[in-house]
């Protein structure tokens, strides 16, 4: 714990001698920050992806080189691509009662950035933040899931590489390291991970008021309406809860579906999954699960649910294949709501059907819930699209597709109430790590002498009079 918090001390120590020297402030010195980490990712992409590998007992190669090696060099370009445009004051609109004074907004490094990143994308969710910390001029602490224990040793060694341990640490450990982490007065922290352990962490930050984005989860619904092609509704819904073998914090948790439609929902699923993986769960392209005691919740709320009379459907009936973390994606038919399975995120792939008979009784079943991270529409009417668009709330939203908005660097991430607060990616990670500093330049000639008392005359008709115009 004295190296942690040793390190976190020489951290602050040299942002506060380059705040002094204006370096943090140099496009030239972020750019090749990030370019630095550029050139490490792609020079450590095999070591990392064999440690993911190893650390989920099997990991689809493609899955590790797409979500967690190319969203982050992604998320790295447009950093450096719109730096300079980043970092420039902000001219802002000045009220008339306060002319000829001029404002703007001054990005400005935080100072030490700490983030607390998951297992489940041990790269993505760990680089993506250290990016837009860096670019916002910040030195940037990292704390590592102990789950991906391989992962988190070769990220440690890709980042002492490439930075000096005063602008980015690798730090590892357990529980207790990250109780200690978390408590440290970080100038910012963000956290990737679930509910439950973020209101510890956001407990734990409190104690030093330091400002906190927390990336939680929750159960993001798709909505099948009426108006959907069912074909290609049932093919990106199938995709986004089968890859990573459902281990992703915005997979489609279940799926409303108009009554009817329930079995035919449901046989599309299957098929769709049956074309992705035509050697089931065995197959190369699908990934297992983390750890033996994630598996046996899955395999808990998947019998609790059948124990109570629900009716589950995979292509592989004869279940998982012994010794592996395997666990094939099923489908389960409108299980009771106070199972386990209704009441807490999956994060694994076991998709529930629930029906539904109109819209409005689906958006009143989202409503009634905690604000998910992400909420999936299936619609090709706009009146529909635009009735869950108006009518609900959920970090991020995405029509006729899954998972994707989470890519889009564009837009800002993040959840809302129990799915999450604060938002990042892109120019919102950016804004996320600096602190926006208002500024206002008065000239040598101007009215605030108005303001001065005693108000009397003139003064006293002329503040009367503004109120009128301002």
């Amino acid at each position: 714990m004295s190296d942690l918090i040793s390190t976190f001390q020489n951290m602050k120590a040299a942002h506060a001698t380059a705040r002094a020297t204006l370096s943090v402030t140099t496009a030239k010195q972020r750019t090749a920050q990030l370019t630095a980490l550029e050139t490490a990712l792609l020079a450590h992409e095999d070591r990392l992806i064999a440690a993911m590998n190893t650390d989920f007992s099997h990991r689809s190669v493609q899955e590790c080189r797409t979500f967690d090696i190319t969203t982050s060099l992604s998320e790295i370009r447009s950093n450096r691509k719109q730096l300079k445009s980043w970092m420039r004051a902000r001219r802002v609109r000045t009220p008339l009662q306060f002319r000829p004074a001029t404002c703007e907004i001054r990005p400005q490094p935080l100072g030490v950035v700490g983030i607390i990143a998951p297992w489940n994308f041990p790269v993505y969710l760990a680089v993506a933040p250290v990016a837009a910390a860096l670019a916002a001029g910040n030195r940037v602490m990292i704390k590592p899931s102990e789950l991906s224990p391989r992962t988190s040793e070769a990220l440690a060694n890709m980042m002492y590489a490439t930075f000096a341990p005063d602008v980015v640490s690798v730090i590892t450990g357990g529980a207790d390291v990250a109780a200690t982490f978390s408590a440290l007065p970080f100038d910012h922290l963000l956290f990737t991970g679930s509910t439950a352990i973020g209101r510890i962490v956001a407990q734990a930050a409190a104690q030093n008021l330091t400002p906190v984005t927390l990336e939680l989860g929750g159960k993001s619904p798709a909505i099948l309406m009426p108006s959907a092609d069912l074909d290609r509704a049932a093919r990106r819904i199938a995709w986004g809860k089968a890859a990573s073998a459902g281990q992703i914090c915005v997979a489609p948790d279940y799926v409303l579906v108009p009554r009817s439609l329930m079995q035919a929902a449901a046989d599309a699923i299957l098929g769709a999954w049956a074309k992705f993986y035509p050697d089931g769960s065995k197959g190369d392209d699908y990934s297992a699960i983390i750890s033996e005691r994630h598996l046996e919740r899955l395999h808990t709320l998947l019998n609790e649910a059948k124990g109570r009379g629900a009716q589950s459907l995979s292509n592989e009936p004869d279940g998982p294949i012994a010794g592996t973390r395997k666990f094939a994606p099923v489908v389960v038919l409108d299980p009771p709501l106070d199972t386990t399975l209704m009441r807490e995120e999956i994060f694994g792939p076991i998709l529930p059907l629930i029906p539904y008979d109109t819209p409005q009784e689906a958006l009143d079943f989202v409503g009634a819930r905690d604000h998910p991270l992400a909420l999936y529409v299936f619609a090709n009417d706009r009146d529909e699209q635009e009735l869950w668009l108006n009518g609900s709330i959920s970090g991020g939203v995405t029509i006729n597709d899954t998972v994707i908005h989470v890519s889009v660097d564009t837009l800002p991430f993040g959840g809302v109430g129990a799915s999450g607060m604060g938002a990042y990616h892109g120019r919102h990670g950016f804004e996320t790590f600096s602190h926006m500093k208002s500024v206002v330049r008065q000239a040598k000639w101007n009215g605030m002498f108005v303001t001065e008392p005693p108000f009397k005359g003139w003064k006293a008709r002329t503040l009367n009079a503004l109120r009128k115009v301002i």
